[in-house]
């Protein structure tokens, strides 16, 4: 897919652990909306980053765990790509995973812009995984990471197992929800990046 002045740089960030049969085909055929967006013929010619110091789309088959962390242009139909490989990724995936998108606005010059002018930076925090357990599992973990360190600032660790109680009643009740309905679901949006904040560092390795 072409993009005349793509208005994103966009990086992708993740480690998918995958199941013990996926060989390298497998994942080529996961992936495929990826590189196919970059217009690419396979896998290996999309593999590489825009940047050096990223390792871009790698398999570990002594770990059996995909990596992710590549930075590509292109413009906001990225959105539906990731979401096309987030399904493929999980009928190989062995675990639930995180994967974090973020879009970073190419054309917005922090120096020059107006006091009140706003990037239009965005992040997309996508899960994948071989069962909808699975994917709440790791939504519900990095949850409770986040409200446990940021209440901690605040009370003991050991004061907080009611908040951790209430957080996993909450996805019990979604997960009973989502199996009633047997609708999975996109990947949600993430609440927290979105526009109007302060500009997020690029993901560097």
């Amino acid at each position: 897919m072409s993009h005349d002045n793509p208005p994103f740089e966009i990086h992708v960030h993740g480690d998918i652990p995958l199941r013990d049969d996926v060989d390298y085909h497998h994942i080529q055929e996961a992936l495929r909306p990826l590189w196919s967006y970059v217009g690419a013929r396979s896998l290996i010619d999309a593999a590489a980053s825009a940047y050096e110091e990223e390792p871009g789309i790698r398999f570990d088959p002594k770990e059996h765990v995909l990596h992710l962390c590549w930075t590509i242009e292109g413009a906001d139909d990225f959105r539906l790509a990731i979401e096309e490989a987030c399904m493929g990724l999980n009928d190989i995936a062995a675990a639930g995973a995180a994967i974090e998108v973020s879009f970073y606005d190419l054309e917005f010059d922090e120096e020059e812009a107006p006091p009140d002018a706003e990037a239009r930076d965005d992040f997309l925090m996508c899960f994948v995984g071989p069962t909808p357990a699975a994917i709440m599992q790791v939504q519900r973990d990095l949850l409770v990471q986040d409200v446990v360190q940021l209440m901690e600032r605040h009370f003991d660790a050991s004061e907080l197992g009611g908040v951790v109680q209430a957080i996993d009643q909450l996805f019990a009740s979604r997960f009973d929800a989502m199996v009633n309905s047997l609708q999975l679901g996109k990947p949600p949006r993430s609440g927290s990046g979105g526009h109007g904040g302060p500009r997020k560092p690029r993901h560097l390795h």
